[in-house]
């Protein structure tokens, strides 16, 4: 039995790791950008990210003065059991976030859109956010929270079969120039694409593949990885760097996620993340213990399932096939 108590100390721990300490595999792809930049005032810039979040993590004080929205990702085991089921877990996360925020502190970013009524805890209706996922042989409970800005750094588009590739990266292009031109997203960043579904599907998968994979990874099938590759080429070739200054480093990585989608369109969205990939994770086991670590494994072979049945043993060969064609696994 996965008691509620625990669940409320890993969620509140996270959100204080999130705000704080940037994930190793982020500083890396940033470290790597740092050799690779000419121009003198970006490498500035990157520099003084590096910087700047070692004396976050020494102070102990939140890495950005705006921390963004918090909102959790939570993947459920098939085995686990929940103490008071859902609906206590979503209150430990509520009291978990409200807490956080006072004692990190975050920003208090939520406001009621009407009446603009802050409730001074980043807590009301459907505040924070909460998304499932489910993993079958498994009696443990996943909790990631990602710290994301909520205002820009987000486009769609309906694409058509017809556009192909090239209206993907067209579309792409398009997005990121108006990011850097326009200061709509804080470069560089972490981009996720999410292609397929239908437009809320596409959207919501977009910001997954932008939150909730690691510098490096690629996804599984090969074409999409390439395609990965491909797309972070070009974000780094259109002349613009950290923060909208000229250079090549405005892609620590691009991520892909795909559904299928109906037989007439290809929706598209793209979502840059912030310039401080804030996520941290907990797994929560029955047994009360609580491991802590910055890799969400969010997408699972379970999750990209295609078949009407879920076999384990040819998903994870597939995967496995995947991951040794695909480009960029080092």
């Amino acid at each position: 039995m996965i008691r509620n108590q625990a669940i409320e100390t890993a969620a509140y721990e996270i959100m204080c790791r999130a705000a704080i300490e940037i994930p190793e595999d982020y500083k890396t792809g940033i470290k790597a950008m740092l050799q690779s930049e000419t121009n003198e005032l970006s490498r500035f810039v990157l520099a003084a990210m590096v910087e700047n979040w070692e004396a976050a993590e020494a102070d102990r004080r939140a890495m950005c003065a705006d921390t963004g929205l918090p909102r959790y990702y939570v993947k459920v085991g098939n085995e686990a059991r929940l103490e008071g089921g859902f609906v206590a877990l979503e209150g430990a996360l509520r009291r978990a976030t409200a807490r956080a925020t006072r004692e990190v502190p975050l920003r208090p970013n939520r406001v009621h859109p009407l009446s603009r009524k802050d409730n001074n805890n980043n807590v009301g209706i459907l505040a924070p956010e909460i998304e499932y996922s489910f993993e079958p042989d498994a009696d443990w409970v996943d909790l990631t929270t990602v710290h994301k800005g909520g205002l820009f750094g987000t486009d769609y588009r309906m694409l058509f079969p017809a556009d192909g590739i090239d209206g993907i990266k067209r579309f792409f292009l398009d997005v990121m120039v108006q990011f850097g031109r326009r200061g709509l997203a804080c470069q560089p960043a972490i981009v996720g694409i999410g292609l397929g579904g239908s437009k809320d599907a596409a959207m919501t998968l977009g910001k997954q593949a932008a939150c909730l994979r690691v510098v490096g990874e690629r996804h599984p099938d090969p074409d999409v990885a390439r395609l990965e590759e491909e797309l972070k080429e070009l974000g780094n070739n259109i002349g613009m760097g950290p923060m909208g200054f000229v250079g090549r480093s405005m892609v620590v990585d691009c991520h892909v996620e795909v559904a299928y989608t109906h037989t007439g369109g290809m929706p598209m969205s793209v979502h840059s993340f912030c310039l401080s990939s804030r996520r941290a994770v907990a797994r929560v086991h029955g047994d009360g213990r609580i491991e802590y670590r910055t890799d969400p494994r969010w997408f699972t072979p379970y999750m990209r399932r295609e078949g009407l049945d879920y076999e384990p043993s040819a998903e994870r060969t597939r995967l496995e096939a995947g991951q040794a064609q695909g480009p960029g696994r080092g």
